[in-house]
């Protein structure tokens, strides 16, 4: 039995996504039952989430007694903060499971996980057990949040990798940031395992496509605005997917620059499977270090020749060729009209992610570190 712990995040996102993934994949491919122990951000008290992040966890006696309900042989983690902490994985040791910790951010120091600050650029000031700079640049919206996050980290990182048999990050670039950020690594193997991307059910011919599309949050860290520059200046046709704060923002800068923009919203898997198979491209603009790079990485699932900024992860993902400078508009539209309908490049992509990311891959990489002896 694998048991799959997560603390859910008030706005839902990709490691939501990545645990119901392993969920459905692993009892498949290791043919071992799978469990997930979840708590949920958005049913929490602001008072019980700072209780939470000081304490390093809340009622760890509850995965120590699923452990021993299920018979779990290994807790795999994930997000851990607030209500989990390292309590979580040491009350999962103590009923005797193995304990893997799944890096998906760059929480171990900063306190938004992301390394954007307020103005929604990269932020690198934090470092190590020095957290103060989340407070002075009011990372988390309120001083109070702020001082909570700032005094958790500190205390409790360094105990909460020490409660990990096993460490993984998402990606070389995440485990990268993390040294350099100064966080509590030193002296641990991690292993590099990607988030399983699944292949997808409709495949693109780029060669028919008729429109690039973009699929982000629509807020300032994901360079949708660049992505709609970029179009204007290649005279191409862009469908947007995703919703956000900058929305009314993006709208009036496509009418601005008369660029032919469909803002599609947040749509469901099926229908953004439609439309990335209709594309003759996938424009990954982001501002923001990304640890991963889900949505690129699933556009190339699809068979899509896709081109980036050239942050985080995403130099990971795709070669130099078809990554451009953090927000230089004018690159980006170069990169796109040369890659417009490139199928060639698409079946690059997808032979690439099938090989680091897809399902099996990710399987048997996880199997491999579950079953390993365990020395503490």
């Amino acid at each position: 039995m694998i048991l799959l712990l997560h603390n859910r995040y008030r706005t839902l996102g990709g490691e939501e996504r990545v645990v119901e993934e392993l969920a459905r994949i692993l009892p498949e491919r290791l043919g071992e039952p799978v469990e997930v122990f979840e708590r949920d951000s958005a049913r929490l008290s602001r008072g019980a989430a700072a209780r939470g992040l000081l304490r390093g966890g809340l009622d760890p006696d509850e995965v120590a007694q699923a452990v021993r309900r299920t018979g779990a042989r290994v807790v795999h983690a994930h997000n851990l903060l607030p209500s989990l902490g390292w309590r979580a994985l040491e009350a999962a040791r103590d009923a005797g499971a193995r304990t893997v910790l799944t890096l998906h951010q760059y929480r171990l120091v900063c306190a938004v996980g992301t390394c954007l600050d307020a103005t929604g650029s990269d932020c690198v000031r934090c470092h190590g057990r020095n957290t103060r700079p989340g407070i002075r640049h009011g990372c988390r919206g309120s001083l109070p949040d702020a001082v909570v996050y700032a005094a958790a980290l500190a205390r409790n990182s360094a105990r909460l990798v020490a409660s990990a048999d096993v460490l993984t990050a998402v990606s070389p670039f995440t485990l990268q940031r993390l040294h350099e950020l100064g966080a509590p690594l030193d002296g641990r193997e991690v292993h590099v395992v990607a988030n399983p991307v699944s292949p997808a059910e409709l495949h693109a011919d780029p060669a028919t496509g008729t429109y690039a599309i973009c699929s982000a949050r629509l807020a300032h860290d994901k360079g949708v605005d660049v992505a709609i520059e970029a179009c204007a200046a290649a005279s191409v046709p862009l469908v947007v997917t995703g919703h956000g704060p900058d929305e009314e923002a993006l709208r009036t800068l496509a009418a601005r620059l008369g660029v032919d923009v469909r803002f599609a919203g947040r749509v469901p898997d099926a229908e953004l499977a439609q439309l990335r198979a209709g594309a003759a491209l996938a424009i990954v603009p982001s501002r923001f270090a990304e640890t991963f790079g889900l949505s690129a990485a699933e556009a190339m699932a699809a068979g899509l020749p896709v081109v980036a900024s050239d942050v985080g992860a995403l130099g990971d993902l795709l070669p130099p060729e078809d990554r451009a400078p953090m927000g230089d508009a004018a690159a980006l539209a170069a990169l796109v009209r040369a890659r417009w309908g490139d199928a060639a490049a698409g079946q690059r992509n997808a032979a690439r992610i099938t090989e680091h990311a897809s399902p099996d891959a990710v399987a048997r990489a996880l199997g491999a570190l579950y079953d390993a002896p365990t020395h503490r």
